[in-house]
């Protein structure tokens, strides 16, 4: 096993990796008993760590930034992975949790409105067949209050689920996962954005050939243009500005790692 390669994406360290090295990190955490978060970057993620550097400081502190975007992917190759793959929300959850070598795992569910994640629960055990999800829960569109949070807790420790999939949009989810993960019984919370609405038909999938082309977020904004113009059409020609600036080497983005001690190993993707 070998050390995975980081890749610099404006300050924030994505992952050199694809999904088949994803499943391959998760498997051995789980096995381990390693306890952290797992965060998926695309564009928007990024833009907002490099305004935030709180929210840096939590990509940083990620057991694992995997690459979801076509922009962070072709970043990795102009530093040298070319092997690295885009690892989709979505796609990741049909995949851990319809993967046998996942089987004895237990999944709890957290996002969307009410009733989404019971729906999302009813979709996974439809395309997973045995498929253990022990339990959902959807937080408010709000900070917890004391009391939301000890019910939280104490639903999560009566469960003791595995992995805990957290699909409540970036930057919350993120901050969720930081916040949260020291107070549950469980291993792994991997952030996955919109997979909820994704898996329940509120959101239409992109064609494959949309997703390859990087275009998958123009596909999403004409679904929901009220909700995401500003996301897509202000992040995504200043990503390309700043991309530029750090390929040509005009700016350097500091970049912030986990210690020597917690960095995650799989297989090398140069």
């Amino acid at each position: 096993m070998h050390e995975i390669g980081q890749v610099n994406v404006l300050g924030v360290g994505v992952h050199a990796i694809d999904m088949e090295g994803t499943a391959l990190f998760l498997e051995e955490t789980i096995r381990d008993g390693t306890r952290g978060y797992v965060c998926l970057a695309g564009v928007h993620g990024i833009m907002e760590a490099l305004r935030d550097p709180g929210l840096k400081s939590i990509f940083g502190d990620a057991l694992l930034v995997a690459p979801d975007g076509m922009p962070t992917v072709w970043m990795g190759h102009l530093q040298g992975f070319s092997a690295m793959q885009r690892v989709f929300g979505p796609d990741l959850m049909i995949e851990i949790i319809g993967r046998k070598e996942f089987r004895n795992c237990s999944h709890f569910l957290c996002g969307g409105e009410p009733g989404v994640a019971e729906s999302l629960r009813e979709e996974m055990l439809r395309r997973c067949s045995g498929a253990q999800i022990v339990g959902t829960y959807s937080p408010p569109f709000r900070p917890m209050t004391e009391r939301e949070e000890r019910e939280f807790e104490t639903t999560v420790r009566s469960l003791q689920p595995d992995i805990i999939w957290v699909g409540i949009s970036t930057p919350r989810q993120e901050r969720f996962m930081a916040r949260y993960l020291p107070m549950l019984d469980t291993k792994l919370m991997i952030g996955v954005g919109a997979a909820f609405l994704f898996h329940t038909g509120a959101i239409r999938d992109s064609p494959e050939w949309v997703k390859r082309a990087g275009l998958q977020w123009l596909h999403r904004l004409l679904q929901e243009p009220s909700r995401l113009w500003k996301r897509y059409l202000l992040n995504n020609p200043l990503f390309v500005v700043c991309a530029l600036l750090q390929i040509f080497g005009l700016k350097h983005y500091p970049l912030k790692v986990r210690s020597e001690s917690s960095r995650p190993y799989s297989y090398d993707l140069h």
